[in-house]
């Protein structure tokens, strides 16, 4: 039911971007989609002001964060803070705060973004209790085990949050001049903000992760935002172009679809504002919402991208056999990876 409400929504929204020249996008060379103009860039911080600029609509960023502390407790050796934070000065934003119970100092800390699976429910509880794609245990405990702080808010339609259904907040963003996506990029670079003003935050230990939607959100935070210093990309690296000629825009919920973007960017050229910062992309074989052919691409221009700014090291994708889920060998993979860079 969920992929045929989404199907007519899809060819809507493909109505809407051809209005906006999607064509064009369309007709880049297949093999290598707009990336020969990465490799010329001088300034990054050009393209990110740029890419922010699509997002529609935004709270100031810098109108002040209140944050009251809802609740504290602590678990399996693990200091749970329940917040809720004012963050957008339209709507309060619950989320959770994590660390090692007998942490000193100030710590690494990974900004967590929970996936989607159609379960608006779950939101940020994914950081805490786990769901049954990913492995146990939840993410908050591995990376407390690991002596890392964490941090994971509900977005916008999930959680705490999931009055209002997904497709009707796209609707009524839409509107207003707003993009979805961007009102959730908008939230996360907040709590960004929020985790610099900590004491116990070592703001040069700065990382985000995710899964599926959590994915997507860690590698767009990264290239919005040089703070973030180590970025995990779980089973939604995805080649735009590549899921057009696949005829797939289906397969990904609505929220990921930002008016105009295929006309200034593709994935390999979001994801090149991160080189050289340390990125590691996993992803499924047998994932659809990941075509191998696009995740080639992305591949062959990050290696580049990464080669030219002197970093060869610091970009890794690894592909494993299986679908849109997370194995213990993918789990043992990121811990490494946090430790080898964070």
């Amino acid at each position: 039911m969920r992929r045929f409400k989404y199907y007519f929504f899809a060819l809507f929204l493909f109505q809407i971007f051809s209005f906006f020249g999607i064509p064009n996008a369309i007709s880049q060379d297949k093999k290598n989609p707009m990336a020969e103009d990465m490799y010329e860039i001088k300034d990054k911080e050009v393209l990110r002001k740029e890419l922010y600029g699509l997002l529609g609509k935004l709270p100031d960023r810098e109108r002040p964060i209140s944050v009251e502390l809802v609740s504290r407790e602590e678990r399996d050796g693990v200091v749970i803070e329940k917040l809720l934070l004012d963050i957008n000065g339209l709507e309060k934003v619950p989320a959770f705060f994590t660390k090692p119970k007998n942490a000193k100092g100030k710590l690494p800390v990974v900004l967590f973004n929970h996936s989607h699976f159609g379960q608006y429910e779950v939101g940020k509880n994914e950081f805490i209790q786990g769901r049954k794609e990913m492995q146990a245990p939840p993410y908050a405990f591995a990376l407390a085990r690991e002596g890392y702080a964490g941090f994971c808010l509900d977005s916008w339609g999930f959680g705490e949050r999931s009055g209002k259904s997904e497709l009707d907040l796209f609707k009524e963003m839409l509107w207003k001049g707003q993009v979805l996506f961007g009102m959730m990029v908008y939230d996360n670079l907040r709590a960004l903000d929020y985790l610099n003003s900590r004491e116990d935050i070592d703001k040069e230990r700065i990382a985000t992760m995710g899964m599926s939607m959590g994915s997507t959100m860690a590698w767009w935070l990264a290239a919005l935002d040089e703070r973030i210093q180590v970025v995990v990309d779980l089973n939604c690296l995805t080649d735009f172009h590549t899921l057009l000629e696949k005829n797939d825009l289906n397969l990904h919920g609505i929220y990921y679809y930002v008016p105009d973007l295929l006309n200034h960017f593709s994935t390999s050229k979001i994801n090149g504002l991160i080189s050289p910062r340390p990125h590691f992309g996993l992803a499924g074989k047998f994932d659809p919402l990941t075509p191998l052919e696009g995740l080639s691409i992305i591949d062959e221009n990050l290696k580049k991208i990464y080669a030219k700014d002197g970093a060869p090291e610091a970009w890794k994708l690894k592909i494993y056999d299986v679908a849109h889920e997370e194995t213990a060998e993918m789990r043992a993979d990121i811990l490494q990876f946090l430790r080898d860079w964070l």
